[in-house]
């Protein structure tokens, strides 16, 4: 199997907090390149040594990196969207710039090379009983009349691919209904929103932290047909921003949040504040082992589990109020 370098820029204090963003959305192996590393090295006073071998040298004057490897497929570029979308998120939360730039580079490829070979890797397919996900320079046929949901690869991560959107998807067919009221946290591409508005709901309201996905959710809305007067999408920090909770409102029938534990967890005092009396929350980007984590938290906010789904080490859940 091909192999990608993903080179992420930090700072000594920025490389607890990578590593934590890295391990919430599954990778669990990086390597790490510290300028202080060596600076350790030669305040040991202890250490007998009669050389310094190349790569400790290489760490001098090294901007301190964090490093991981996607596999070269479309599960790779998930991934990497995926790490983009963490690492500006966890830039819009360094108020004092202690992390450094938070970049991603890619190290051994071209990554306009890369993203344009991956569209061999994404055809249509289908998700749950009644939609169809598509990019669109694919053709379909659609022999089972099925829901076509139309989105394209882009920095945004949610293109459906993901065990994470999948299990979402399958969980908006079941919940949404007629003439529902969705909100969309971390909207990402705004797959999940558009699909719920294809499924029948009346109206969606789409927030992301990042303003790229806000503009690529509206573009993805207009690309599936959604009138603008239905689709609303803003930028934001539900969290910080008490007018952009104003702004949302409340009486929502239908909740998602597909994002990482730690924001789940941070958000989910105000969820139900959103949601209708008879409301329900999606929430999904669990990994297996912080779910009971996530889970404990939604319960403190007040919110009772009606069902639960996982798929290849990831998990989504329902909640009602």
């Amino acid at each position: 199997m091909d192999w990608i370098q993903a080179d992420i820029y930090t700072t000594t204090a920025g490389i607890e907090p990578v590593c934590g963003r890295l391990l919430n959305i599954g990778i669990t192996g990086f390597i790490i390149k510290d300028a202080k590393d060596f600076e350790d090295f030669l305040a040991d006073k202890t250490g007998n040594w009669d050389y310094i071998d190349d790569d400790l040298m290489d760490l001098k004057n090294c901007e301190t990196t964090v490093t991981c490897y996607l596999t070269n497929d479309r599960h790779g570029l998930e991934q990497l969207r995926r790490i983009r979308a963490e690492m500006e998120d966890l830039a819009a939360l360094d108020d004092d710039l202690q992390y450094g730039r938070l970049y991603t580079q890619l190290a051994n490829v071209r990554e306009e090379d890369w993203a344009n070979n991956w569209k061999q890797y994404f055809k249509p397919f289908p998700v749950g009983n009644r939609l169809e996900v598509k990019p669109s320079w694919e053709e379909y046929q659609n022999p089972e009349d099925r829901i076509i949901l139309e989105i394209d690869p882009e920095s945004s991560f949610g293109t459906g691919q993901h065990n994470t959107t999948k299990l979402c998807l399958e969980m908006l067919e079941y919940n949404v209904k007629e003439g529902d009221r969705v909100l969309d946290l971390g909207c990402g591409s705004g797959i999940l929103s558009i699909a719920a508005v294809l499924l029948g709901a009346k109206d969606a309201y789409a927030v992301d932290i990042d303003p790229n996905s806000v503009r690529i959710a509206v573009q993805n809305a207009e690309k599936n047909h959604i009138p603008a007067e239905k689709y609303t999408a803003e930028a934001g920090n539900i969290i910080e921003d008490s007018a952009l909770r104003d702004r949302i409102g409340t009486g929502y029938q239908v909740v998602t949040a597909n994002i990482v534990a730690d924001v789940i967890i941070a958000m989910s005092p105000y969820f139900s504040g959103f949601m209708a009396e008879d409301g329900v929350i999606i929430i999904s980007g669990i990994i297996l082992e912080r779910c009971d984590e996530v889970m404990d938290a939604m319960k403190k906010a007040g919110l009772t589990r009606i069902a639960m789904r996982t798929s290849d080490g990831w998990a989504a859940a329902a909640f009602k109020r």
